[in-house]
């Protein structure tokens, strides 16, 4: 289910100092924006800045300042000049103006402007993986569920195969998403273990274990593989930015499955944190242009790629990330491209 776009963006409203060819203002800016409720952060930012992913550099420019407010319907945001540098101010009825900083809240509050809030987010952050060619093969698989059920959900029991981890008793089930390689290099980049759901140990006898799923996002099959749980630290600020590197890649599976990619979806591209890439990177999305046959020649030509949207990588492994598009102009489709922004 697609969620109301989250308030990752924040930061963008917060600090606009225009710099070089960084962040700079729309030339077609309001001088004067009240917000609504239905509004979301990124469709503000949108509204003053060209490029607010670059806001990172407005922060480092503004070391003082480090503590900045929610924004809620009816805020009045004004555009003002200090020592002829433009700023976002906020003004709050009879609170007064307070300046922006660019600095995120990690709490989310029902009267602030619409994100996803920590929990709606979770599943992405921390469940699905990438891991080694060979890791998901030799964990211990599922058999049947409880009074020899092949499938099972939330609450039931399974049965499983094979030799679990000393002192584990939470395990996530994953389904094998298959091997990824490089399209361009044809180098394996990992295996994509999509989790499906999660069970905790109950019993062991002999090669065969007792579990009780707690939680499933579909059904549970024969086959599928049970890894213990990786602890992972959770956060909802996320400080968007351009990546420090050139970054130039494909999309190359997406989360759940679909072959269209829209906005919120969450996608793997075959560039990670050996490449440069980091939490909160902006890259732009192009899609690949069509091959189409010259009507006067006959032969066939290559289209030039378009710009189709942007997304923002959450998850780095070494030679992969997960993203969530942000938002797009068209249909994506796996191998479309990413890029800097």
């Amino acid at each position: 289910m697609k969620k109301t776009l989250f308030g990752i963006l924040a930061g963008a409203l917060f600090a606009c100092v225009a710099m070089a060819d960084e962040v700079q203002l729309r030339a077609d800016h309001p001088d004067e924006y009240v917000v609504v409720r239905g509004d979301t952060l990124w469709d503000i930012a949108g509204r003053f800045l060209e490029k607010p992913w670059f806001w990172p550099s407005i922060w480092k420019a503004n070391p003082q300042i480090s503590n900045p407010d929610l924004i809620y319907p009816g805020d009045r945001i004004t555009l003002v000049y200090i020592d002829g540098q433009p700023y976002l101010m906020l003004n709050r009825g009879a609170g007064g103006t307070v300046k922006l900083s660019p600095e995120v809240r990690s709490s989310t509050l029902a009267e602030a402007i619409p994100a996803i809030p920590l929990e709606d987010i979770n599943a992405f952050l921390s469940r699905s993986r990438v891991v080694e060619d060979g890791e998901l093969e030799s964990s211990a698989y599922v058999v049947a569920g409880s009074a020899r059920h092949v499938i099972a959900g939330a609450g039931d029991e399974l049965h499983a195969r094979g030799t679990l981890p000393e002192g584990d008793v939470n395990f996530g089930v994953f389904r094998d998403g298959g091997l990824i390689t490089d399209p361009v290099t044809k180098e394996v980049l990992g295996r994509f273990a999509r989790e499906i759901g999660a069970a905790r140990l109950l019993d062991v006898e002999g090669e065969i274990s007792t579990f009780t799923v707690n939680r499933s996002r579909e059904e549970i099959r024969g086959g599928d593989r049970l890894l213990p749980v990786v602890e992972q630290k959770i956060t909802a600020t996320f400080f968007p930015s351009a990546p420090t590197s050139t970054i130039a890649g494909e999309i190359l599976a997406v989360e759940n499955g679909v072959n269209q990619i829209g906005a919120l979806d969450v996608v793997v591209i075959n560039r990670g944190a050996r490449e440069g890439l980091a939490d909160g990177n902006v890259l732009a999305i192009n899609k690949r242009g069509e091959e189409v046959r010259d009507p006067v020649t006959g032969k066939t030509l290559q289209m030039p790629d378009s710009r189709a949207g942007l997304l923002m990588v959450f998850r780095t492994f070494e030679k992969l990330s997960f993203a969530i598009v942000l938002e797009t102009n068209q249909p994506l489709v796996v191998l479309d491209k990413i890029g800097n922004p």
